[in-house]
């Protein structure tokens, strides 16, 4: 049951027919894994704080720089040259003390990945490098946790949603989207334009997935789809992401 001070707090969540007392209650209880605390993960982690998530963890190995300000909307200029994980779990306690925030300033190996997969019931790959997000999805493929994805560099985000709980019916993973392990590396938007809102916007997504699916059980939005969006346009194109049959993840592996 709610307390007084989290149904006040919480009464405009609680008002929506889709989450009730009893999503927020659920939402008070899960646990999400947070990868990456940069422009996605700035904005997804304030939105699940703000919402009452129980338990965030981020991880991210880096520190904060003044070229991240422009983007990075939870850190602050006595934040510049301090671990970021430390300065997000700060700024998130300070926004939502009824939370519990554990911050990992490291990169995670795989051994200590999947511990973190097993114990979460959510993971937001919020990260800006192909190799992380390939072991992100492998791991979270083999243990059958759901993903929520978002990618975005100069006026262009993407955004996907795997839910490895269940079937993938024919449906890709990551690895089936992109399928190899590095990219140039002019176009990680640490190194490359990319406008905030931009980011922003993908990050928000990723947190409102999550939203639905820990409140009420499921997603509302469909799985297995990649979600294009054009910053200029300010239009969306969504795409069917099809099982490749030679996927080292998700063809070739045994749940």
């Amino acid at each position: 049951m709610l307390s007084d001070k989290a149904f006040l707090r919480y009464q405009r969540q609680i008002a929506l027919a889709d989450i009730g007392e009893r999503g927020q209650d659920k939402l008070g209880k899960s646990h999400v894994l947070l990868i990456g605390c940069g422009g996605l993960g700035s904005a997804a982690s304030l939105y699940l704080a703000a919402a009452g998530v129980g338990k965030l963890v981020v991880v991210d190995d880096d520190e904060v720089d003044s070229s991240n300000l422009q983007r990075q909307v939870i850190y602050r200029e006595s934040d510049l040259q301090t671990e970021k994980v430390s300065a997000t779990a700060k700024q998130l306690l300070q926004l939502n003390p009824m939370v519990q925030v554990r911050a990992l300033n490291k990169r995670l190996d795989k051994a200590q990945l999947q511990l973190e997969v097993m114990l979460a019931d959510v993971v937001l790959d919020c990260s800006d490098n192909m190799p992380t997000r390939q072991l992100i999805n492998q791991v979270c493929f083999e243990q059958s946790t759901a993903l929520i994805s978002a990618a975005a560099i100069g006026w262009q985000g993407q955004f996907a949603v795997f839910d490895y709980y269940k079937s993938l019916d024919g449906k890709g993973c990551y690895r089936c989207l992109y399928p190899f392990d590095e990219v140039e590396q002019r176009q990680k938007c640490s190194e490359s334009g990319v406008v905030g809102p931009v980011v922003g916007t993908l990050g928000n997504y990723q947190a409102l997935a999550a939203i639905q699916k820990l409140a009420s059980g499921k997603f509302h939005v469909e799985t297995g789809k990649l979600h294009l969006f054009d910053g200029l346009s300010m239009q969306w194109q969504i795409m069917g992401i099809s099982q490749d049959k030679q996927c080292q993840v998700c063809a070739l592996s045994e749940k």
